[in-house]
């Protein structure tokens, strides 16, 4: 797993219990072309291949158009990207630990850039907001 950069101007950790096991928590992050089918803040998202280290994927976000690059793919446990958009640098990880039938769900993102340094307010305040937005739709589909 690559780690976040600890230093950069804009980042966020968040965590989730969701009640299913990492069988059904799993597929919904990994299937990358079906995130817009559940993820309201995404309209479209395309992985460029197979589903493993160094495979791209092209998603939007937000307005934004997004190019990344998975860097972990361990199934039921770790899924991880680096990203790159309107010059700004992403670290984005997913870790996924089950106990007692539920899952915790562990979310960390770091951003830097120029665009990150300048809009750092803003830019954490939308990473806080997003990242919590995705892991409460992910909580619903899965609980649903």
């Amino acid at each position: 797993m690559k780690s976040i950069n600890n230093q950069a101007p804009v980042m966020c950790s968040k965590k989730i219990t969701i009640n299913a096991s990492s069988e059904k928590v799993w597929p919904l992050i990994a299937n990358i072309n079906n995130w817009a089918n559940w993820q309201t803040d995404i309209s479209k998202a395309q992985l460029n291949g197979e589903l493993k280290p160094q495979t791209t994927f092209d998603w939007k976000t937000g307005g934004a158009n997004i190019h990344s690059t998975l860097h972990t793919v361990e199934p039921y446990k770790a899924f991880g990207w680096t990203g790159k958009a309107f010059g700004t640098y992403a670290i984005h990880n997913w870790m996924f630990t089950e106990k007692d039938g539920c899952t915790e769900v562990a979310v960390d993102e770091s951003m830097e850039g120029l665009l990150a340094v300048l809009l750092k307010k803003i830019l954490n305040k939308s990473l806080e907001k997003g990242m919590q937005n995705w892991l409460d739709l992910l909580k619903k589909e899965c609980e649903n």
